[in-house]
């Protein structure tokens, strides 16, 4: 069984990730190791700094690069962006050139505090009148800000969660990743991966918390649940 890693910051020179093509081919690697067959790569939006388009040429450059230097077995790149949220981002003409590559699948970083209503509507309407589908970046950081009934609500119109390994990974917040995880509180699972020490990808010890609890047909069907939206 492969696992798909639904967040990271592999591309060379993008964002606060990865430095250069040594230091992606070598998270590429433990990626690998880690049993990840496909990788999504999301470096930074955040339209205060650039256009979209911009972005996207900086993004594709990154990406061409690492692809000529990448071996065989390394796990497949797909493309995509973690996108900050900004009042007025619903209003964003071309918002869907940043979803995950051939898809509507938009991930979203929400801000570091108690979300506004007017905050809340937007996601609304990006999710319901915008042909997209909102994936909510490493939805644990949000918890301390907000009720889990909030998530709850937005899960209710088709926003879908994701959390970073670490949060399985780590025996502090291992019990409440597991609970979050049992009533369905997360669909996606990331590495949020950025360099090869403080911040390097736990991916498959996750993934073996998971199974130990919950059994390889529950990490099965996850995964696959992912897959059949990126096709």
């Amino acid at each position: 069984m492969t696992f798909t890693d639904w967040h990271s910051h592999i591309l060379p020179n993008v964002d606060d990730g990865s430095r250069d093509v040594a230091e992606s081919l070598k998270l590429l690697e433990m990626l690998a190791e880690q049993g990840v067959g496909k990788v999504i790569a999301t470096p930074h939006f955040i339209a205060d700094n650039e256009s979209v388009s911009a972005f996207i040429k900086r993004r594709n450059d990154s990406y061409n690069r690492l692809k000529e230097a990448a071996n065989k077995g390394m796990p497949e790149i797909v493309l995509g962006a973690e996108v900050a949220y900004y009042s007025g981002i619903s209003r964003l003409s071309n918002l869907k050139e940043l979803c995950i590559d051939r898809t509507g699948l938009l991930l979203l970083e929400m801000p570091f505090s108690v979300w506004k209503e007017y905050t809340l509507k937007e996601v609304v309407e990006i999710a319901t009148a915008k042909n997209i589908v909102v994936i909510l970046a490493h939805i644990e950081r949000y918890l301390k800000f907000q009720p889990y009934k909030t998530l709850e609500q937005l899960m209710e119109i088709g926003v879908l969660m994701q959390v970073n390994a670490s949060y399985f990974a780590e025996l502090r917040t291992r019990r409440k990743a597991l609970s979050l995880l049992k009533k369905g509180g997360i669909q996606f699972l990331g590495s949020d991966c950025h360099n090869l020490t403080s911040r390097a990808p736990k991916i498959g010890t996750a993934y073996e918390v998971i199974k130990n609890k919950f059994g390889e047909d529950f990490v099965w069907q996850m995964n696959e649940y992912g897959n059949s939206l990126l096709v």
